[in-house]
Parts: structure tokens; C-alpha cells; sequence
């Protein structure tokens, strides 16, 4: 909780919300693939599948352990039922396998934003529906009106992959209902928008580089929504909000962008540098622990250790517990066991 940072400071508006570092999730909603269907997905393609090895409890477990970031990936089914009996399913069954029990409350028939990782192969979410994890989180949240702002890394998935189903596109259309759908959940004073950042400044950066993120105390219990997408994607959400104008969502755009704030540079070995330069001068800064397996299968710490030193204020990992999926010990955390602090 925020007590964790409030008792190491004397003036506690002193802290502001770039002064802190929290570690949280990757692929947040993401159930573990049954070992059936992954033992296919590694007789064609191994490397992926180890990819692909790894799933997180709840998200209310993660957000009760102290996890303050979490990763959600949303595709776009205004109509509903778009991705509903996913292929891997059918693969199962035609190699004399029984699948687990799937959406037995038909919520992919509903239209909305739909949560879930690869269409078709890595299917299994412990919130099918966008707005349900919203929900959930606005829950968590009213009984703990005092906790550290949470970050929410935002994918918007319509990767064509082979042999799946193709996705829709994540259009103009898609992203306004991205945001109206999180604000059906939360209000505006839930929420650190751009327009809370930004106040009377001339643009987002101006308001960073000069008056710094708000203080801490002002911004407990809220939410902060992050855009984790290219310039095409970035360009769609900010048309017609020039900006960052009446958006929900914070943007990964390059320093020098008048929508500029928070950046996601995931190599803290690579961009150790880049990452402090641009922690010193203010801006937000996501990065990662760990990817695709790797560090956890062999207990490398070096990238958990740079990301640290970096100043990075969100760190992501699969690890906040280790895995039972193969043998580890790996597990990312801070000291005594936690996944708040100040920026050492």
C-alpha cells in the first residue's frame, strides 16, 4: 500500500509519481495454455511455444500481492461472437483429447472489447470480457481507496496470424469504444488522463518537462491507462484529439510529440542509457524484467538488475511468483518481498 512509500519521506508532497518504481505483470489476464493443446503448439514450433509457457493467477491476486502494473491485450467485436469456439478447441478434440471447460457463461456471444492473448491458440483469459476485468479492478479499488495508482499497459491485437482466424481491425471506431468503455467503469476522477497531466500547460510533454507528474497524494487510488502501440495506431487514436485532447489513454510516442510522456522502452540491457536519460528528464518509463521465458529458465537476474538501476518507474515480468511449468526459482520482486518503492 502507499504507506509503504509515505513512512521513508518526511514531506510526502514531495513524492511525486515519477519518483516511485512499481513491478507488475505481463499479459496480466493470461491462463497457462493445457498441456495438450501447448505439446501440439511445440511439435510445430518449439521456440514459440516456450514463448508461450507461462500464465498469471487473478488479476485481484495479483492486485492483493501488491502488483501495481498490469498488461491487458483487447480486440475489437463491436458485434459480438466474432472469436467465439476458438480452432484450438476443435485441435483437441480431433486428437482424442477432452478440453477444459470454456466460457460457460457464452460471454464471447456479447459485443464489446474482448481479452485474450493469440485468437485461436492462446485463447484462455480469466477475464474474457474487457470490461469485465474493468469491473473487477473499479472493485478492488473502492475498497482500497488508498492504494498506489495503478499503471495498464493497453494492446490493441488484430495481428493476422496463419492459421487462425483473422481479427478485426482495430479502427478510429475501435479505440473510441476502447475508451468508452472505460469510462462506463470509472469516472473521471478514477482515472490520470492528459488532461489532469497537461492542466493549463501548452502541450502533455510542456506540463512533464517543466511541472512534473502530480504528487502522489493526489493521485492515490486512481488508474492510469497507457497506449502500447506503433505511430499508425498512435496516429488513429490521436485523430480528432490533437494531443492527447478528451483521451482516456496516455501514448508511447517519441520525446519531441506534444502528446509525449510516457515511453515503453522494453530492453534495459540494450537501453540502459536511453532509459535514465529520459527518467532524468521527467518521463514515465516502462520496461522489462524479463521475455519470452528466457530468464526465468535459466535464472538470470541481469535484466531485472538493470531495470532496476535504470529508474524505470514500471517494470513488467511473468515472475512475480515463480513458475511450476518447468523448473525455477526465478521470481522478480523488491526487497522483503515487495513490488513497491521509491526510486533508488
Amino acid at each position: 500500500m502507499f504507506s509503504i512509500f509515505t513512512s521513508c519521506v518526511e514531506n510526502k508532497a514531495a513524492l511525486k509519481l515519477n519518483d516511485i518504481q512499481v513491478i507488475g505483470s505481463h499479459n496480466s489476464y493470461k491462463i497457462t495454455i493445457e498441456k495438450p493443446l501447448w505439446n501440439y503448439l511445440f511439435s510445430q514450433d518449439s521456440t514459440k511455444a516456450k514463448s508461450l509457457q507461462y500464465g498469471h493467477v487473478s488479476i485481484l491476486e495479483q492486485l492483493n500481492l501488491g502488483l501495481r502494473n498490469v498488461e491487458l491485450d483487447v480486440f475489437f467485436d463491436p458485434k459480438g461472437g466474432h472469436f467465439s469456439n476458438p480452432k484450438g478447441l476443435e485441435l483437441l478434440r480431433n486428437n482424442g483429447e477432452t478440453p477444459l471447460a470454456y466460457d460457460l457463461e457464452n460471454k464471447l456471444a456479447e459485443p464489446g472489447l474482448k481479452m485474450f492473448h493469440v485468437q485461436d491458440i492462446d485463447f484462455r483469459s480469466h477475464h474474457l470480457l474487457f470490461k469485465d476485468c474493468l469491473k473487477m479492478m473499479k472493485k478492488w479499488s473502492d475498497k482500497n481507496p488508498n492504494h498506489t495508482p495503478i499503471f495498464v499497459l493497453m494492446n490493441t491485437k488484430d495481428q493476422k496470424v496463419k492459421g487462425t482466424r483473422n481479427p478485426l481491425s482495430f479502427s478510429k471506431e475501435a479505440f473510441n469504444d476502447l475508451d468508452k468503455e472505460i469510462l462506463s467503469v470509472f469516472s473521471k476522477d478514477d482515472l490520470i488522463t492528459p488532461d489532469l497531466v497537461r492542466g493549463n500547460s501548452e502541450s502533455l510533454e510542456e506540463a512533464i518537462l517543466t511541472n512534473g507528474w502530480p504528487d502522489m497524494e493526489a493521485v492515490n487510488g486512481r488508474f492510469l491507462f497507457v497506449l502500447d502501440e506503433k505511430t499508425e495506431k498512435i496516429s488513429r487514436y490521436l485523430d480528432g484529439h490533437a494531443g492527447l485532447k478528451d483521451r482516456v489513454l496516455f501514448v508511447n510516442s517519441p520525446e519531441g510529440n506534444p502528446e509525449a510522456g510516457f515511453r515503453i522502452i522494453n530492453n534495459p540491457i540494450r537501453d540502459f542509457d536511453y532509459i535514465k536519460e529520459l527518467v532524468k528528464k521527467g518521463y514515465l518509463v516502462r520496461t522489462r524484467a524479463d521475455a519470452a521465458t528466457k530468464e526465468s529458465r535459466t535464472n538470470d537476474y541481469t535484466r531485472f538488475e538493470k531495470a532496476k538501476a535504470s529508474g524505470a518507474q514500471v517494470i513488467s515480468t511473468d515472475y512475480y511468483i515463480p513458475t511450476n511449468l518447468f523448473p525455477s526459482t526465478f521470481k522478480v520482486s523488491f526487497k522483503n518481498n515487495t513490488y513497491q518503492q521509491i526510486k533508488q
